[in-house]
């Protein structure tokens, strides 16, 4: 059974603002730094096989802290890359919703390429690492439309806040990918 361990990055100063970043390249915060430290710390006495992850800075940055105790290969996947969210990023809620509010950004990835990109990335997954426990991280628009494309929109997308450094498992046996649970963040407690 193919196992993956899906972490969203830690923080950023544009999640502290509550700014949305879709593509735009922002690094850690030093609040982040500490939950990729409490994620690699709580991760670190189970077996791993691999990590990857999206090649985004602030992914890219959780999963090397991550992987200072678990010294697994580190692979870069453009599937779980964040979704674009075009001329919004950078932006506010406030700002968002009084510029676009019908939430409809200009030059933003279409929900349904975003949905394929990311399906397309599990079953490489899957064919590439069969069997093989997994540690995946991504953004968090990305992770709630993966639960919500493996729940039948029960969670994830539009009904799930992901805290940052979250971990959710997913499992694939013979009936395809499940959702085990998701949005654990006991491990970020103590920060």
């Amino acid at each position: 059974m193919t196992e993956i361990c899906l972490v969203r990055h830690g923080q950023t100063d544009w999640n502290a603002e509550g700014r949305i970043q879709g593509r735009t390249d922002i690094e850690l915060n030093e609040m982040g730094v500490r939950q990729a430290a409490a994620c690699r710390d709580h991760l670190a006495n189970e077996n791993w096989d691999i990590i990857i992850s999206s090649p985004l800075q602030r992914a890219r940055q959780t999963a090397e802290i991550i992987n200072q105790n678990i010294q697994k290969p580190l692979v870069l996947m453009e599937e779980f890359i964040e979704r674009s969210f075009g001329r919004a990023e950078g932006l506010t809620a406030v700002e968002r919703h009084a510029l676009f509010p019908d939430r409809d950004y200009p030059e933003m990835e279409s929900k349904e390429d975003h949905h394929t990109r990311l399906s397309e990335g599990l079953d490489k997954i899957s064919m590439l690492y069969s069997g093989k426990r997994v540690i995946l991280v991504s953004h968090g628009a990305s992770i709630n439309a993966l639960l919500s494309l493996l729940s039948s929109g029960v969670i994830g997308s539009g009904r799930t806040k992901l805290e940052n450094a979250c971990i959710c498992s997913l499992k694939f046996n013979e009936k395809g990918w499940l959702v085990e649970y998701y949005n654990e963040s006991g491990h970020l407690k103590a920060l």
